[in-house]
This record gives structure tokens, sequence and C-alpha cells, in this order.
């Protein structure tokens, strides 16, 4: 008979750390948040019995800071640790601290870690068990020729990949042998900062593939089973965005091979608690799959395989991570109607999904009837650029396919978050694409069809209901004795009795200022607008300048042009750069005065764990450069500017 825990610190944060805390306090089991300063205020340090400060807002000072969090396991009295995902969840040695502090890593083994880690040395292993894996460069600490001469020799397209970590952080298609340089200079760049480890692999990138991965769960007394599998295929820049569970692409006959595939994955390193072994698939053969990488965490996409196995995954790590054997055999394990997730970040897809950031200002997230949103939201609170941009998952079940899809679509419109731009209605929207719908995935799909997907412009509803707004506003409110001032009534009363319209000069983000009339027919409220425009009526949700309808959001300003003029003098817009996204320079590669190129990398923004190249719009030379490396710049704030050369 095994013992739970009385306390477990969870060292993550967001959604994930809110998540891990809710099956604590099912499980009766004491939980301790950590925070660092940006997040003082955040859900999870609420939610959780006890929270303790464990840095300042940069990630390798707070949440990657190992003994600050084996400080505040000791000081709690936490008989163990949950990772969560991301930060130090696939961090060997982490776990191993953990084990010397004598305190029990809900996770895998140690030795598990380490060598799942490492991407060349996990496809080696499982080969050795008899599991397919993807053509590929072979031996570890490759230099950048060596990669590049590998590259040539498989021939393009490849896919660089950090051996460390994973997530899709650092990971570089390369269709042009031309481009080699450059792009393994960028995916080391991104693997050392997230990973802190920058040796990469190349492997043979397969056109159309479909990501599928299987869920495992083992426990310390031998027993491995498989959960079925989880279609992953709709990606953008090597990141999941929408999953289900299970894949339309498998047959039975598949679905037990590759889940046996992962099985032996498995065994070959050790492996106890959750865990999951991705694979590639060609979409015109599912029976050629071959092996990518083994997950040593939780995945973020866990809900719809807990929706369909009826299984709560993180009670299970608590239950194996005490010692418990599995009380179940392969043939246990039944899947049950449909689940579909979806992943919502902080970013603009009106501006090339760019991350975004800001302060939620209203929330409304979706739950009962077949939805479960799990999310480290709240209102009041800031959403910076130091952390990863996911901020919720909205989960839909259903008997069957299209009911999940059903719902979910109806879920994300039922989303309301102002303040924030999100990629909601992008993904409402993408899970209405017929493709999608008729479940011919492949995970170029969403690269392909993304720019269909975003639209185009404003709709003019938006600012009707905007003017509306501002008109409200101008309301007189009657004095303490009823009396309203008739000077004060913003009705467009002239000299001679003219009534003249009120015209609101708006802006949305960097698009052209529109001039609009508030519509006659208009209730404004204070969390809500209605407006009738051309016979239809819109109905928004709304929050200071910000307006929602349907999972979309547009933060529309007044638009002062003397102010706009002024701001702007002295700079032309086509020879000044911006920063496109809140973020941090990591990389200043000119001064001002030198000479450069059109296209040439000027400087580089990070935000969110992805970087962003500032190029010279023009050949030119730099006239001013306002920042340096390791400075914090907010969005739009001017970078440099570059004046074009006479012959450009």
């Amino acid at each position: 008979m095994t013992t739970m825990f009385d306390t477990v610190l969870v060292a993550n944060r967001g959604e994930i750390a809110v998540r891990v805390i809710r099956t604590l306090r099912e499980q009766g089991v004491r939980s301790v948040a950590v925070f660092s300063d940006a997040d003082a205020d955040a859900r999870h340090v609420r939610e959780a019995d006890t929270a303790v400060r464990i840095g300042p807002p940069p990630a390798a000072e707070s949440y990657l800071n190992v003994p600050a969090l084996l400080e505040a396991a000791r000081r709690t009295g936490a008989q163990a640790v949950h990772p969560g995902y991301g930060f130090l969840a696939e961090n060997a040695e982490s776990a191993q601290a953990c084990a010397d502090a004598g305190l029990v890593f809900i996770g895998p083994p140690a030795s598990a870690i380490a060598l799942m880690g490492d991407k060349i040395r996990a496809k080696e292993t499982v080969a050795a068990y008899g599991v397919p894996v993807v053509p590929g460069s072979s031996g570890s600490g490759l230099t950048d020729a060596q990669l590049e001469a590998a590259a040539r020799e498989i021939g393009t397209p490849v896919l660089l990949k950090p051996s460390a970590g994973g997530g899709g952080k650092g990971m570089r298609l390369v269709r042009d042998a031309a481009l080699l340089a450059d792009e393994i200079a960028a995916a080391r760049r991104e693997a050392r900062a997230s990973f802190g480890d920058d040796t990469l692999l190349v492997e043979r990138w397969i056109d159309r593939p479909r990501h599928i991965e299987i869920q495992v769960l083992a426990d310390a007394h031998g027993t491995v089973i498989h959960l079925g599998e989880r279609e992953c295929s709709l990606q953008r820049r090597h990141q999941k965005i929408i999953e289900e569970a299970p894949s339309v692409l498998l047959d039975e006959a598949t679905r037990a091979a590759m889940g046996e595939a992962a099985v032996r994955a498995a065994r070959s390193c050790g492996y106890a608690g959750a865990g999951t072994v991705e694979f590639i698939v060609p979409g015109d053969d599912p029976s050629s799959y071959y092996f990518m990488e083994m997950n040593t965490r939780l995945q973020v996409e866990h809900p719809v395989t807990e929706l369909i196995t009826g299984l709560d995954l993180v009670e299970w790590q608590l239950r194996v991570a005490a010692g418990e054997r599995l009380p179940y055999a392969q043939e246990d394990i039944t899947l049950t109607g449909w689940a579909v997730e979806a992943r919502v970040c902080a970013e603009d897809p009106s501006r090339g999904f760019l991350p975004s950031g800001g302060t939620v200002l209203a929330l409304r997230e979706p739950q009962g009837g077949g939805v479960r949103t799990d999310s480290g939201l709240s209102e009041g609170v800031p959403v910076g650029s130091l952390y990863d941009p996911m901020l919720s998952k909205v989960i839909a079940y259903g008997p069957d396919r299209a009911t999940a899809l059903r719902k979910l679509r109806a879920a994300l419109a039922d989303t309301v978050i102002l303040g924030v731009p999100t990629n909601a209605g992008f993904l409402r929207r993408l899970l209405a694409h017929p493709d999608v719908v008729a479940g011919r995935l492949d995970t170029g799909l969403v690269e392909r069809e993304a720019e269909g997907l975003v639209p185009d412009a404003v709709p003019d509803e938006v600012y009707a209901a905007a003017a509306a707004v501002r008109r409200e506003a101008l309301e007189p409110r009657p004095d303490a004795g009823g009396w309203t001032d008739p000077f004060s009534v913003p009705n467009g009363w002239r000299t001679g009795g003219v009534r003249a319209p009120l015209h609101f000069p708006l802006r949305v983000g960097v698009r052209e200022p529109v001039t609009r009339i508030a519509p006659a027919s208009a209730t404004v409220t204070a969390d809500r607008v209605t407006v009738e425009l051309d016979g239809a009526v819109g109905h928004f949700h709304r929050s200071g300048e910000w307006l929602g309808r349907d999972g979309d959001t547009w933060h529309v300003q007044d638009h002062d042009p003397v102010e706009a003029s002024l701001s702007g003098a002295g700079r032309s817009g086509a020879d000044t750069l911006a920063a496109p996204m809140p973020g941090t320079v990591t990389v200043v590669k000119v001064a001002v005065g030198d000479e450069v190129e059109a296209g040439q990398s000027l400087l580089v923004v990070e935000a969110m764990k992805m970087e962003h190249v500032i190029s010279a719009p023009h050949a030119g030379t730099v006239t001013e450069l306002d920042v340096a490396a390791g400075a914090t710049v907010a969005m739009d704030q001017i970078l440099a500017v570059v004046a074009p050369r006479e012959d450009a």
C-alpha cells in the first residue's frame, strides 16, 4: 500500500499550474505555488494553498532557478515537485536535484529525461528497440559545417532541430540550401535561449506530413500502456494550435501498431509516469510512421486524452510518483467519443501573429455542457512578454468529431478576453475550414491558409459601435434637480437651427484612420454595445477602448491627426523601423553611420520565446539607433532610422 503526498510544490505558472492545483485539491493534497515578481497577482498564486516568491521577472532568475525552488519546497514542507510542462519539466539536472534533496520529482527518472532529451541519442535508442525513425544526421555536437554537409547530403527540404528541448522552439525548415548557414545560426540562438544548449541535428523533411502522438502511462513496476493517439497536425511555426483525439487518419490496426511502438520507446529508456511519443506520418501512407521524439512530461494537449479515456492524467502522475501500480492492462483502455482542443495565445493575427501583451480588462471563459477551459487568466492581471504566449486552452467533447468541432467553435465565439489581442477568432475560423471539417489535415495547412483566415479589414459595425460608445460618453447627466444643460447635449446643434452630425475619427492598430457617425439605433451599457447597421444588428462586449465579438477583439482608439503628425515629425515612415511587438532587443548588428543594404538584418527582438528580425527597408545609412542589446521595448517603439541612399 502506498501513501499519497501531503504537500506538492508546483514548479510552474499560468494555466498548467492552475490545472495541477485543481487535481491536488481533488486529491486532498496541499498545493504550493511559486511566482516571480511579474506574477505576484497571478491566478495560480491565488488558487494555491500557499505561495512562495522565488525571484525577479526573468525566468532564469525565478522559474528556472533550481536552488530557489528547492528552498521553497523545504520552507513549505513539500514532499514532491510537479514541474508542469515547459521550464524545468524536461530538465534532467533539476529532476536529479530534487532527488538529491529528498524530494520526489513527479515525472520520469532523471536518466530517462536525459536520454530522451537528447534527440540524437533518443533516435538511436528507440531504433534499437525496433521503433522506426526519421532519416537524418548522426552523431552529437556537429559543427555548422558538418550540419551543412549533412543537410546537403540528405537534400533539401530539411528540418533543423535542437537536440535539447522541444515544443517547436528553435526548429527551422530550410528549403533553399543557400540559406543553411543563416538558418543554422538562428536555430542555435533560439535553442541556446530556450534550452541553454545549442546542439542541433538535421532531419529529412516530409512534405504534407501529419503529426500523430501517442500518450503513454507507465509505473515503476514494469507496466507500460498507451492511451491512444492525438492528432496534432494543425500547427503554425511548428507550434501546435489545435489538437484532437482520436485521429481520423488511423484505423484500429495502425492505432495498435503505433501504440505498441510507443510502448517500446517508453521501455527503451526505463520510463515511469505520463509521457508522449511523437510520430511523423505521411498523410498518404499512415502505415509508414516515424519516431520524432519523446516528451518526458505532461503535454499541453493532455485534456483531449482525459476526455476520451475518463482518466485524470495528473492524478495518475501523482499516484505513480507515490509508488502505486497501474491497475490497468492495455485491453482495459477504451476510447469513447471525440475531443478537440484550441490553444488561445497572446498574439495578434492581424500583425502576422506577432506576440501581444496588455492587461486583461474583461474575461469570460466557457465551462460546462461538454466544454472545458483550462486557464491562467484573471481580470486586471497584465500579460507581458517574458513567458510563453499561451493563455488558456478551450476543449470540447462530443460523441463524434462533428459535434466536438461544433461545440469548440461555439465556445471560442463565447470566449471574451479584452485588453490583450489573441488568436481566438482565428482559431474559430480555422475550425470551420472545409479541410479541417473533413479531416484533411497536414502540418502545413495552417501556414497555407492563414492569410484567408485573417480578415483584411475591420468590420464597419466595429467602428459604428465605437462611435456609439463615444457619443454615449458625451451625453450629459442631469443634476440633482433633474435639469440638463441644453448646451451640453451632443446633438450637433449649430447657430441658425442647423444640426450637424457628430463625427468621430477612429483608429484600430496601424490601419488607416476611419471617421464614423454613431448610428441612430445603438444601446451602450457598461460592458455591452448593440448597434444596427444596414439592417443587421451587432452585439459587442466592451471594456474601455476594447470591443470583442465571436473571439475577435479590436482596440479602437481616438485618432487626432494633429497629434499623429507631430509624433511623426522629422521621421519618414518608410525610413523608420519600429518594434513589431513588445519584447527585448537581443542582437544589434549595426551602429549609427553604417551603410546597409536592402533586407540586411539590423536587430533582433525577442518576445515570448520568439525571435523577430528587423531588416533594412532599403539601402542607405543608419542615421538613428535608439536601442542597445538587452533593452526592453514597447510595441511600435522606434528602434532605428535608415536614410535611403540616393540610388536606392
